[in-house]
């Protein structure tokens, strides 16, 4: 192989790179759970993680291939990227291996924050005020 032609293993590597983190891990179990698609504000009060760290995280994911952003307006938004082929849907079931329990939190941070939306649509940004007092009672 020369040093312009693509290592076939190398979509294999690269995802498994991807996942080898928390926050990344996080992030895919979100969007598989939740079957929905989820701002890139709504994952950083999701996870309580700073805007520099989520834009990382995600386009990591994004370069992998797991994820997928689409512009709404002023807003991003992020999906699971499917591709309906058997490495697909053994990552996507091994991500949806991990407990519930260890994302009890996140689940009800995305919960709550998802309950913010208007319409369907995500209308206050990060670290809202609506959001802080949230996290002051919670």
């Amino acid at each position: 192989m020369n040093q312009n032609e693509i290592n076939p293993w190398d979509s294999y590597t690269i995802v498994f790179k991807a996942l080898s983190d928390i926050t990344r891990l996080k992030i895919m179990w979100l969007l598989l759970s939740i079957d929905s698609k989820i701002s890139a504000s709504e994952i950083i009060d999701v996870l309580n993680e700073n805007q520099y760290n989520v834009s990382k995280h995600l386009r990591i994911l994004k370069n992998a291939g797991l994820i997928y952003e689409k512009k709404e307006g002023r807003w991003s938004f992020y999906h699971y990227r499917s591709s309906h082929d058997a490495f697909d849907e053994s990552i996507r079931n091994t991500v949806l291996t991990i407990p519930e329990e260890l994302m009890q939190t996140e689940i009800g941070h995305c919960q709550k924050r998802l309950s913010m939306r208007v319409d369907g649509a995500c209308v206050i940004g990060a670290e809202s005020d609506e959001w802080i007092e949230y996290k002051k009672n919670n």
